[in-house]
């Protein structure tokens, strides 16, 4: 296994989710709001492993408030680096989608029963292929306000279009087109305008280069494997990286089996993560 796969697994004491109450929705055409009751599972016995992808500028560290949350009720949790992000060490022209599916792939496998596949923003095209590639050992797909596409299409061209997506004046890719930075004051402005302080410095200090390569490769998916798993999308409704309209537009395309609602940004693994934990205990 991958060094730098972070997988932990402890043992608490049970915590009440009480704060999601999500019911059941014919397709993605309307959403549970932020509040209510929810299990660990459809019992509210079942325990769960969950493989968290992070997106594009942060890595596994995003998910650390996450974490504890969803262990305390006996689940498995695996986060990772994905290849280019976080600690991992692998140089930014090696970074593909394939590379990232490989790694995602890799920690599924690890996984000691099917997992709920949980992507955040640009991973939500890395949850999909590897969903594609083990549709049997995925439980169920949850799309963090995360690109939600079809065969075919690349995040580029989705994004594209999206002109509420504000962040999109803070990127800057490099003189050679292999890599995106961001200017001064994206994340306070942008990807986590509801951030405290200490939010906007973590996510400041932990900035790298992005890989631009994978933003314009085109997923390939189909209905047999990838479309035969369950799929959650989980919308932040303050989002200035992906617009609350493209987020709709994303799920109201595909089918879906919920849509839950955040008040948040683009980062509420910082900012609402027992909303979060409690959506996903919910599933």
């Amino acid at each position: 296994m991958n060094g730098l796969l972070r997988k932990v697994l402890r043992f608490g004491t049970m915590i009440s989710a009480a704060a999601l109450l999500s019911s059941a929705l014919p397709g993605c055409g309307g959403g549970d709001t932020d509040g209510g009751a929810g299990g660990d599972g459809p019992q509210g016995s079942d325990k769960n492993t969950y493989v968290l992808v992070h997106g594009a500028f942060v890595g596994g560290w995003a998910w650390d408030k996450v974490v504890p949350l969803l262990e305390a009720g006996g689940n498995e949790v695996i986060a990772l680096d994905l290849p280019a992000h976080g600690d991992d060490p692998t140089p930014l022209a090696d970074a593909g989608l394939q590379v990232y599916t490989d790694a995602v792939v890799e920690a599924i496998d690890s996984a000691s029963r099917p997992v709920v596949l949980v992507g955040h923003s640009m991973g939500g095209i890395v949850v999909s292929q590897a969903a594609e590639a083990r549709p049997d050992k995925v439980k169920t797909l949850v799309y963090l306000t995360a690109f939600l596409m079809k065969d075919g299409q690349s995040l580029n061209e989705e994004w594209a279009d999206d002109e509420g997506a504000e962040i999109k004046a803070y990127a800057v890719p490099s003189s050679d087109g292999t890599s995106l930075s961001f200017k001064e004051g994206w994340a306070a402005d942008a990807f986590c305008q509801d951030c405290s302080p200490e939010d906007i410095a973590q996510l400041e200090s932990h900035l790298r280069e992005e890989p631009a390569k994978p933003f314009g490769e085109p997923i390939h998916v189909t209905e047999e494997r990838w479309g035969s798993v369950p799929r959650v999308y989980i919308e932040a409704l303050q989002d200035l990286a992906i617009s609350p309209a493209e987020q709709k537009q994303q799920y109201t395309a595909l089918p879906c089996e919920r849509v839950i609602s955040i008040d948040a940004g683009h980062a509420p693994f910082l900012t609402k993560p027992k909303e979060v934990a409690d959506a996903l205990r919910s599933l």
